[in-house]
């Protein structure tokens, strides 16, 4: 009898969800967290502070503050109040951040592969679809009023999130947090898409087309390596102020210029291809101009810009309010229902059908009570879920004050379910953090990276 070779099995291996990216991406991503982290503290502050002044004896001076217009007649319809250059120009800053992180993560990040991507991705539509859906719902059962806000609670603030996570101390695992600033980046993107699909007002073709000559010569000299401050800020102000213009909203422009930035480093003249191939990408990322920029610019964003819209975004007056009325509001309930149970149940549902119909499966420090908790902590919105609040209702309207009230209460619930479940976990992943920093051989490189079986 001659033996038989059993058939080997022709299916790919399984998918490992939330398992540990390569050592540069993580290093990047140690940085981006820690900026990031930084800067949710600066936001926090920014809105406690603008709730406090709305609600104290001196609130006709925070009104008076963001109706300030400090050059009146100017031209292009320029002549926007501090509030409204809070809104539309600093988070220029903040959306050109996120084109970078877009451009790195499609180039060089964990986008860049499509069995990587598919979780993130599946998640952030999860996570956007069903917070639309339970707003829809909420709002058309008490008439259809508001139903302009459908886009607010679909959005997720991850400098909040990370905040968060740095008040309860939680020590996630490298490949939760990787998940969670991911799940963000996408969810900007969509967001994004939204804003420049939805909120169009007073759409003019011809700014819109000439906006294209400057973004189109900030183009050139970015690939070509020419970081000039004096031509770069003037292209970006003149494309900012021309899409503006358009009707479109001005922080696409940041977006559209921080997509034309190069990821890779560039090849060096003798061909070396080490910088440039595939299986290095994650460290050509780090080489590129897009991580300079990035590295020069996100703390302007994070530490700078986005406190500064919170400050005029997040001061919404209680004094005089009937409570009762207020969270009996079709709004309010919807944003906060949409935020607190359609994030967490989104991602979380569109993450087990991934793993179900798939042959993915959890990395192995990883459970699915460590899914629910990030699936709640992105439940908290605020930066872009405010600023669509102003697109959809008009910034200082009776809506948009609900709008605020309802973001920020849904966030903060969102914040303390994620901190629940999450630090019943926290020994867990004090271990899991401790192993992923033990560099044994004193390389610089934790021995996890170099040999993932290491324990």
């Amino acid at each position: 009898m001659t033996s038989r070779t059993p058939p080997s099995d022709p299916r790919p291996p399984k998918i490992r969800l939330f398992s540990r990216s390569s050592w540069p991406e993580a290093r990047h991503l140690a940085d981006v967290l820690r900026t990031e982290t930084v800067g949710g503290a600066l936001l926090l502050a920014g809105a406690v502070i603008a709730l406090l002044w709305a609600n104290s004896p001196w609130s006709d001076s925070y009104t008076r503050l963001g109706e300030v217009v400090p050059w009146p007649g100017a031209p292009w319809h320029l002549d926007l109040d501090l509030a409204t250059w809070a809104a539309d120009g600093l988070l220029a800053i903040f959306f050109f951040v996120v084109g970078l992180e877009l451009k790195r993560e499609f180039v060089a990040g964990d986008l860049r592969d499509p069995r990587r991507a598919a979780l993130p991705v599946a998640a952030a539509l999860g996570g956007m679809l069903l917070p639309a859906l339970i707003y829809v719902a909420v709002v058309l059962s008490a008439g259809g009023e508001g139903l302009r806000g459908w886009a607010i609670p679909t959005a997720t603030d991850i400098a909040f999130a990370l905040a968060v996570l740095a008040v309860v101390s939680s020590h996630l695992p490298q490949g939760l947090r990787a998940f969670l600033l991911t799940l963000a980046v996408v969810d900007d993107l969509f967001a994004i898409t939204i804003i420049a699909i939805f909120y169009t007002a007073d759409f003019q073709l011809v700014p819109l087309l000439a906006a294209l000559a400057p973004i189109g010569l900030f183009a050139v000299l970015v690939q070509r390596g020419r970081t000039w401050w004096w031509a770069l800020i003037p292209l970006a102000i003149a494309a900012w102020t021309l899409m503006h213009a358009s009707g479109v909203h001005a922080t696409v422009a940041g977006v559209l210029l921080g997509f034309t930035v190069p990821v890779l480093a560039r090849r060096p003249a003798g061909g070396d291809q080490s910088a440039t191939g595939d299986a290095g990408a994650g460290a050509a990322g780090e080489g590129g101009l897009a991580a300079r920029l990035e590295h020069r610019w996100r703390p302007v964003s994070a530490g700078f810009a986005v406190p500064i819209f919170a400050l005029f975004a997040a001061g919404v007056t209680l004094r005089g309010t009937d409570l009762g009325a207020l969270l009996s509001d079709p709004i309010v309930i919807a944003i906060v229902g949409a935020l607190v149970f359609g994030k967490s149940i989104g991602i979380f549902g569109s993450t087990y059908l991934l793993a179900r119909f798939t042959r993915a499966e959890l990395d192995e420090d990883i459970t699915w009570a460590d899914l629910l908790g990030i699936a709640l902590l992105a439940g908290v919105g605020f930066t872009v879920s405010l600023l669509i609040g102003d697109l959809a209702f008009g910034a200082g309207s009776t809506a948009d004050d609900r709008v605020k009230a309802a973001v920020l209460l849904g966030s903060v619930i969102s914040a303390g379910l994620a901190a629940a479940v999450l630090t019943r976990r926290n020994a867990v992943y004090r271990r899991v953090a401790e192993r992923e920093r033990l560099d044994a051989d004193g390389d610089g490189v934790p021995d996890v990276y170099q040999h993932p079986d290491a324990r």
